[in-house]
C-alpha cells in the first residue's frame, strides 16, 4: 500500500490528531453506504469531529484550536476523505475559511474570535457561499445576482446560491454578493444561519458526494448586522484571486479524492486476492496483467502523495507559490485519482458495478473530483496562455 511520508517526523500533537482521524474514520467508512444510498446528512460524524477536537484544527492556537497548517490538515483530510468523501468536502470548507481568517488582515478580528470559539466549543461550521444559477462559478467572472442592501438597521440580503455543501448543518454563510450602491461593490458577507427569510431548498440529488448536503440556500430579505461585512471590494480588485483560498482549496479538494482512490485501492486488491475462478484455480492476484495494472495504480497514488505533500509542506513553509502551480497539482491529482478507480473498474467486471460493493461508490465519488473550481479547461487555458505569453 502505498503510505504518504513525511519530510520530517510528525511532532507528537500532529500525530494525536491523525490518530484520531483514523479512529473516527472505521465508523464513517461503516455509516458511509447508508448516507450514500439515502443522500443523508451525516450529523453523526460531525458530532464525533467536534468531540475529538478536529473541528478546530485549522483555528488558531492562540484562540483555543489546534493550529494546524495545510500539510496537517491534508493528511487528516486524506483519511476522513478515504472513508467518507461527503463528510471530508464539508469539513475541508470549514478548514478553508478559518485558514483564510487567520491569514487575512480583512476579517474583522471580533468575528474571526467569535467563530473560532463557537468552533472550539461545539459543533459550529462555516462554508462559503458563492455559486447562482445565473452566475454559474464566480471563477468564471461575472457579477453576483445576490444583493445586500444597506438599511439603517442592517444589510438586507436577497438571493439564492445553488450547491451549498454542508447546508445541513451550517452555522454561517459566508456570502458572496453585490451592493445596491450607486457605485457596486462586490464581496464577503458573514450571515448567520437560520435567520427569518433563510431556508434551504433539499435540491441535492447527486450521482456522487450524495451525503455532502450541497442544497440551495434563499435568502428573501434577511437582516444581517452591518459590520458583518467582511471583504466588499470594487469588481475589478477580485481580479487577483485570493491567495490562501484558493491555495488551500487546491491541496483541500486534492487529498480527498486522493483518499477515494484509496479506499478503492484497498477494496481492489483484498478483491483480487479473494478472487479464485475456478478455470484459473489460483488468486486473480497471481495473474501478470492485473499485477500490472495494479503497479500503475501503485504509480499515480505515489505521485499524488509526493504532490500534495510537499506542497502543502512549501505552503506552511511561507514558501512564494503560483495559482497557476497550485491548479496544476489540483488537476494532476483529481485525474490521476479518476484514472485509478477506473483502472480498479476494469479488473472487476460486474463485481466492480454491482452496489453490494463500495467500488461503484468510489468511482461515482471520484469523478465530482473533476467539477470544484478550477476545471480542467480553464487550468490548461491559463498554463497555456502563460506559458505562450498571449
Amino acid at each position: 500500500m502505498v503510505t504518504i511520508v513525511a519530510k520530517e517526523a510528525p511532532q507528537a500533537s500532529e500525530l494525536q490528531y491523525i490518530v484520531r482521524a483514523l479512529r473516527l474514520a472505521e465508523s464513517f467508512a461503516a455509516r458511509a453506504p447508508a448516507h450514500d444510498r439515502d443522500a443523508s446528512f451525516p450529523f453523526e460524524n460531525f458530532a464525533d469531529l467536534s468531540r475529538e477536537g478536529l473541528l478546530a484544527l485549522t483555528v488558531p492556537a492562540a484562540l483555543g484550536g489546534v493550529g494546524a497548517g495545510a500539510g496537517e490538515a491534508a493528511r487528516v483530510l486524506g483519511i476522513i476523505g478515504r472513508a467518507d468523501p461527503s463528510t471530508a468536502l464539508v469539513l475541508s470548507m470549514h478548514y478553508i475559511q478559518h485558514l483564510v481568517m487567520a491569514r487575512s488582515t480583512r476579517w474583522p478580528g471580533r468575528l474571526s474570535r467569535k467563530l473560532a470559539k463557537e468552533t472550539v466549543e461545539g459543533v459550529a461550521l462555516i462554508n462559503a457561499l458563492r455559486v447562482e444559477p445565473e452566475l454559474g462559478s464566480p471563477a468564471r467572472g461575472g457579477l453576483p445576482t445576490t444583493i445586500a442592501r444597506r438599511t439603517e438597521t442592517g444589510w438586507r440580503l436577497s438571493g439564492r446560491k445553488i450547491y451549498s455543501t454542508g447546508a445541513p448543518i451550517l452555522k454561517w454563510y459566508a456570502v458572496w454578493a453585490k451592493t445596491d450602491e450607486l457605485e457596486t461593490r462586490v464581496g464577503i458577507f458573514l450571515v448567520p444561519a437560520g435567520l427569518p427569510g433563510t431556508r434551504i431548498e433539499e435540491t441535492w440529488d447527486h450521482l456522487g458526494l450524495r451525503a455532502s448536503g450541497s442544497h440551495t440556500v434563499i435568502f428573501d430579505d434577511v437582516v444581517f448586522p452591518l459590520d458583518y461585512e467582511i471583504d466588499v471590494r470594487k469588481p475589478d480588485d477580485w481580479k487577483v484571486p485570493d491567495f490562501t483560498q484558493a491555495t488551500v482549496h487546491a491541496i483541500f479538494i486534492a487529498a480527498i479524492y486522493d483518499g477515494i482512490a484509496r479506499a478503492a485501492r484497498d477494496w481492489l486488491v483484498t478483491f483480487l486476492k479473494e478472487r479464485v475462478p475456478a478455470n484459473l484455480g489460483a488468486p486473480l492476484a497471481t495473474l501478470p496483467r492485473f499485477q500490472e495494472v495494479v503497479g500503475g495504480i501503485e504509480t499515480r497514488l505515489a505521485v499524488n502523495a509526493r504532490l500534495i505533500e510537499s506542497f502543502a509542506a512549501d505552503f506552511d513553509d511561507g514558501f512564494q507559490l503560483s495559482a497557476i502551480e497550485s491548479n496544476i497539482v489540483k488537476l494532476t491529482v483529481t485525474n490521476n485519482a479518476v484514472k485509478a478507480v477506473e483502472d480498479a473498474l476494469s479488473l472487476t467486471s460486474n463485481h466492480g458495478l454491482s452496489r453490494t460493493n463500495p467500488l461503484e461508490r468510489h468511482y461515482r465519488d471520484v469523478l465530482c473530483g473533476r467539477v470544484h473550481t478550477p476545471q480542467d479547461d480553464a487550468t490548461r487555458i491559463s498554463a497555456g496562455r502563460l506559458a505562450l505569453g498571449v
